[in-house]
């Protein structure tokens, strides 16, 4: 015994001089062009902390990844509809306000938001609309989500690939709340939604766009984010909010339960809260940002874009998204699944 420790502790001391303390890592699953390009170089040269990045595209596709709880995921960000469930899931970890200095920067109507007042899990960050993105040189521009079920627009059109945004646009179109969620009301939309799904050429997210900026598509609905992106390639395209009305919405940082370095997820959420970071990120990938003290930074013509800060009595037909009753969630759930296996 003693001999074989004699043999093994010389070797762990040449061993040591070899090794260096591991650099610390943050994983970080976020949206989709959301992060300016020296976002994450700026906070890794200044913490120290390496961050590992993946995107998605979707809240659904962000959720089923963090879902199980051991998804070695740290910090991610949902929209405000889905704070709700995933903190009565288990999956948020309460915010710890002591390590979140810049709070008190956000925007005053991000500060005490419906979908978490005490902001005791989400940061929200980014917010933005939806509507219709369409391109004036493939005719008649659409002015209205029942547009969208005109004959003349047939396999030139997309729709999200976003079950709350489709059901929202049908319920519109019936004339219905954003929000509705009486079975009746959810199967109406269904109904809506079947009939218009021949007339598609697909249900895209981020994709739309690049189809857009190349002139395949005549128009599509999209987030506001994605459709500036597009007008800045393509600057004939044009963004318009549905007449009858459109939906509003809020992305949030939050720290996964499941998070071993919760530490470095305050630390990151603090950083992007920091005003030049913020206004880096809004001027960057045209987010409408929630911190108040980014947007005092914001150049001139970024203001300007209505797109992102739409004027007042345009913003008076928006209507925030609300998280579902569990059975309704339920059946926009089955509906959605035959809708897109149909």
């Amino acid at each position: 015994m003693r001999r074989r420790a004699l043999l093994f502790f010389p070797a762990l001391s040449g061993l040591a001089g070899c090794l260096r303390p591991a650099r610390q890592r943050l994983n970080v699953f976020q949206w989709s062009n959301y992060i300016a390009p020296e976002t994450l170089p700026r906070f890794e040269r200044e913490t120290g902390i390496r961050v590992r990045l993946a995107t998605y595209e979707s809240n659904e596709e962000m959720l089923a990844r963090v879902f199980s709880g051991n998804s070695g995921w740290d910090v991610a960000f949902p929209s405000n509809y889905f704070i709700g469930p995933m903190r009565e899931l288990g999956l948020l970890a309460p915010l710890e306000h002591a390590r979140l200095r810049r709070l008190g920067d956000l925007d005053p109507r991000f500060s005490r938001p419906s979908w978490d007042p005490g902001l005791e899990f989400c940061v929200p960050l980014y917010w933005g609309s939806s509507g219709i993105l369409a391109n004036p040189q493939s005719g008649p521009v659409p002015q209205r989500y029942a547009d969208l079920w005109e004959l003349r627009y047939a396999r030139r059109i997309t729709m999200l690939d976003d079950p709350a945004e489709v059901y929202g646009a049908a319920l519109k179109k019936l004339g219905l709340p954003l929000n509705a969620h009486a079975p009746g009301e959810l199967r109406e939309a269904h109904a809506e939604a079947r009939r218009q799904k021949p007339l598609l050429r697909a249900y895209l997210n981020a994709e739309a766009r690049d189809l857009m900026v190349a002139g395949e598509l005549a128009a599509c609905q999209t987030w506001a984010t994605t459709a500036q992106q597009a007008i800045s390639a393509a600057p004939h395209l044009r963004f318009l909010y549905p007449e009858e009305g459109f939906a509003l919405y809020a992305d949030c940082g939050v720290v996964l339960r499941e998070s071993k370095r919760k530490e470095l997820a305050h630390l990151f959420l603090d950083y992007l809260l920091r005003a030049d970071a913020a206004a880096e990120v809004a001027s960057a990938t045209f987010t409408a940002t929630a911190v108040r003290t980014a947007r005092e930074r914001l150049p001139e013509e970024v203001l300007r874009m209505e797109t992102l800060f739409p004027p007042d009595d345009v913003m008076a037909r928006g209507e925030w998204f609300e998280p579902l009753p569990p059975g309704a969630q339920r059946l926009r759930d089955r509906l959605w699944t035959e809708l897109k296996s149909s």
